[in-house]
């Protein structure tokens, strides 16, 4: 098998441990072959390369393949109508252990922006961890919207109702959702301008075809050091370690917005028991590795595993919550 990126994406990974770690590395979660344990492992991403969750498992590969005994990785883009495309993917494959996926706040999202979903957002997959947070940031292009601030952007709106816009990965998305309650919360008006995955709308936002969006802080870090972004604000209620000079946008004059981002691991339904405590385990392994622990750090996410049931919990209720968040915005794609 062969990762297959969306254009221009960086290639997936397809790593094959040394044999002669395996001793000291694999663990547990080695023992015992599944049915699907000749072939690589498939995991499936329903977001385009250069998102957060694609710079999250891209980085996490390699340790996840040595806590899988050596089992070669290869990760595979499907992006498409805020994750749905993917996601699709997931649920038919067979689940004999040879496809995992990863999911993220979109999922719980698409049952209440969409009509209709050609899949059981709950029923139809298997939780196996929801493995921790990102932060998202609210961000500027400096030269379309000269501001440093909350105060000073929801100025320039008000000066302009309308005259601006912002950037989504794509129509119902967390992304959208983050920024529309922005907006909301703010009192202003604005465009929205959706595009069909972070990577793209990432390279408009730098370009000034876009004013301003919500994003997770590793789709932009770089950006933002380079100056070609700024960061506004923090979604999140606390500061980040990252950026301790960032104030949140709470404390910036929106003390009821907070949004942030999570990712999840899971497979497509009745995998078989044993299966889910062997990802699970491999999935923790990974995650305490020191390369996997100085990354996410770099990245401003924070990692804490949950075991499958409190995962299956926490996405029941994280889709209940977004029904709130949707109507509110009034958000919604026939």
């Amino acid at each position: 098998m062969r990762t297959v990126p969306p254009r221009g994406a960086v290639p997936g990974l397809a790593v094959l441990a040394c044999f002669a770690l395996l001793a000291c590395l694999a663990g547990p979660a080695a023992h015992a072959q599944s049915p699907g344990a000749d072939r690589p492992l498939r995991v499936i991403l329903p977001v385009g390369a250069g998102s957060g969750v694609d710079t999250i498992v891209r980085a996490v590969g390699p340790a996840l393949a040595k806590a899988l005994g050596g089992r070669p990785v290869v990760i595979e883009n499907l992006p498409g109508a805020g994750g749905i495309t993917g996601t699709s993917a997931l649920v038919k494959a067979p689940a004999d252990g040879s496809t995992i996926g990863v999911i993220s706040n979109n999922h719980a999202v698409n049952p209440s922006v969409y009509r209709s979903l050609p899949y059981d957002s709950l029923n139809d997959l298997t939780p196996i961890s929801v493995v921790g947070a990102t932060p998202l940031v609210l961000v500027v292009n400096p030269a379309r919207l000269p501001a440093s601030d909350v105060r000073g952007v929801v100025e320039l709106l008000k000066a302009k109702p309308g005259a601006y816009n912002y950037a989504s990965s794509g129509n119902g998305t967390i992304l959208h959702l983050a920024a529309a309650m922005f907006v909301d919360e703010a009192g202003v008006k604005a465009q929205h301008v959706p595009y069909k995955g972070v990577g793209p709308m990432v390279i408009d936002l730098i370009g000034g075809q876009v004013d301003f969006g919500v994003l997770a802080l590793p789709a932009v870090q770089g950006h933002l050091a380079s100056g070609k972004l700024r960061a506004i604000g923090v979604g999140s209620r606390t500061r980040l370690p990252q950026l301790p000079d960032l104030p949140t946008v709470a404390e910036q004059g929106l003390p009821d917005y907070e949004v942030g981002g999570w990712f999840a691991v899971v497979a497509p339904a009745k995998l078989p028991a044993a299966e889910v405590r062997r990802f699970h385990e491999a999935i923790v392994a990974a995650m305490a590795s020191p390369e996997v622990r100085e990354a996410m750090a770099k990245q401003g996410n924070v990692i804490d595993p949950t075991t499958p049931e409190e995962a299956a919990r926490f996405m029941r209720t994280e889709q209940e919550r977004y029904a709130k968040l949707v109507k509110k915005a009034d958000i919604r794609i026939e």
